[in-house]
């Protein structure tokens, strides 16, 4: 051990001694603490590395990440895909819950996971959800056919024989709901209660079909204004993946939109055979479908009940779901069914 010789009296000696102290403890330490920042360093600069990777692959291909994270939500709310062949053609459909059955059929250029919103409130409550994607949309196939109501309704006809429902709850949505209104006129033995929301099916003037058919971004912000009163900026990247899709599906929403207007499948007049419960959920902001619609199928269907949704838009069942969802199972669930009336759901 080193020893000191402290001349100059206590002070110096103490002072001498902590100066030994710390060289010692350098010497001992500094090579740790070393260690300890090189590995900080690495640490944080693979951190930085992966976060500018990840959001790097997320700005060039976002609908990756998108669908992987509502595959992830599915998964969590219990949904499982499969397939079924109806008339020769391969239709996916989502599945989840078990009791009392209720089919659930999404709008024009949509698919089945638009109905996520709503599916916990229903299976919670008991019941088993079937979500088909129409012909044409989401994973189902796209062949070369009209893609009239007709046709769409002869798909929602055999889905329910395939899965034995004979008698279900069906519920639609935009164009879902006016295929599901023409299946319960044509076919009022097969329905239990029907739910409408936002639906189409009626004449009048569509001044904003259009924009279902968005070519650029400039269009992309404005089908959002039409579908919804609170709509939001959507980043470019972003934007651009969205238009690659809404292009890839264009043709089939064309055919669509045009056996829709030949008025061959209009249900002005035809609703006298829906005798069983009807619920009619709008959104009170609905420049799309507007309310005036469901007014028309309120009046026309005596025994229905419409619940008008304040401030939500077309896309009322996602914007507005709490409200929706429990609007629903009120009256599936009601026994007797709910009397004929008009109420105004609006925000708490």
């Amino acid at each position: 051990m080193r020893e000191y010789h402290c001349p100059d009296g206590p002070v110096w000696c103490a002072l001498l001694f902590r100066l030994q102290i710390g060289e010692t403890l350098a010497t001992t330490i500094h090579p740790v603490a070393s260690r300890s920042r090189s590995r900080f360093i690495l640490a944080a600069l693979l951190v930085v590395s992966v976060f500018v990777l990840l959001a790097g692959t997320f700005y060039l291909f976002p609908d990756f990440y998108v669908t992987r994270a509502q595959r992830y939500r599915m998964w969590r709310l219990g949904l499982e895909s499969h397939y079924v062949t109806l008339n020769g053609y391969q239709i996916h459909y989502l599945v989840a819950g078990e009791g009392k059955p209720i089919v659930l059929v999404h709008g024009l250029a949509g698919r089945a996971e638009d109905w996520l919103s709503i599916v916990p409130e229903l299976t919670r409550k008991g019941y088993k959800v079937f979500a088909p994607d129409l012909l044409g949309f989401g994973r189902s196939a796209r062949p070369d056919v009209d893609y009239s109501i007709a046709l769409q309704e002869d798909i929602v006809h055999e889905f329910l024989d395939s899965q034995k429902l004979q008698q279900p709850d069906v519920a639609g949505w935009s164009m879902g709901g006016w295929i599901v209104l023409k299946f319960a006129a044509e076919n009022p033995g097969r329905v239990h209660r029907l739910v409408v929301l936002d639906s189409a099916g009626l004449k009048f003037e569509a001044v904003n079909a259009g924009a279902l058919r968005p070519k650029n971004e400039a269009d992309l912000a404005h089908m959002m204004q039409v579908l919804t009163p609170n709509a939001r900026p959507i980043p470019s990247f972003y934007a651009r993946e969205l238009l690659r899709k809404f292009a890839d599906e264009d043709w089939i929403v064309d055919r669509a939109l045009k056996s829709m207007y030949t008025g061959k499948d209009l249900m002005d007049g035809k609703m006298d055979t829906v005798k069983m419960p009807v619920l009619i959920v709008w959104g009170d902001k609905d420049v799309l479908t507007p309310l005036t619609l469901g007014e028309q199928m309120h009046g026309a269907m005596p025994q229905s009940v419409l619940q008008v949704v304040h401030g939500c838009g077309h896309l009322a069942p996602v914007e507005c779901s709490t409200r929706v969802s429990m609007a629903m199972v009120q009256f599936l669930e009601a026994n007797p069914p709910m009397p004929p009336a008009r109420n105004e759901l609006v925000r708490q």
